[in-house]
């Protein structure tokens, strides 16, 4: 009995883990941390492409400042970056 088809199974799911899997999730837990740290006055880009500086936010949305009149509700989500300058 021979088992090279299994161990070559086992070494593609072994690469598709590596190589695909473990970086998606890593990205993930990243988007996930940085969604969790917002807070009034950072400085943000949405997934639209919308600057603006948070203004309120509580569990599931956000109020952005686009100016200094208008403010936008949008899903916490819907956020791609702080962009605070250090």
């Amino acid at each position: 009995m021979e088992f090279t088809p299994i161990i070559m199974l086992v070494v593609m799911f072994a690469i598709f883990y590596f190589l695909l899997i473990r970086p998606q999730q890593k990205r993930q837990k990243k988007v996930q941390e940085m969604h969790a740290a917002l807070q009034k006055g950072d400085k943000i880009v949405t997934i639209g492409g919308l600057h603006g500086t948070i203004d309120a936010i509580d569990e599931n949305q956000v109020v952005i400042m686009v100016d200094s009149n208008n403010k936008l509700t949008f899903d916490r989500q819907a956020i791609r970056e702080v962009v605070n300058p250090d």
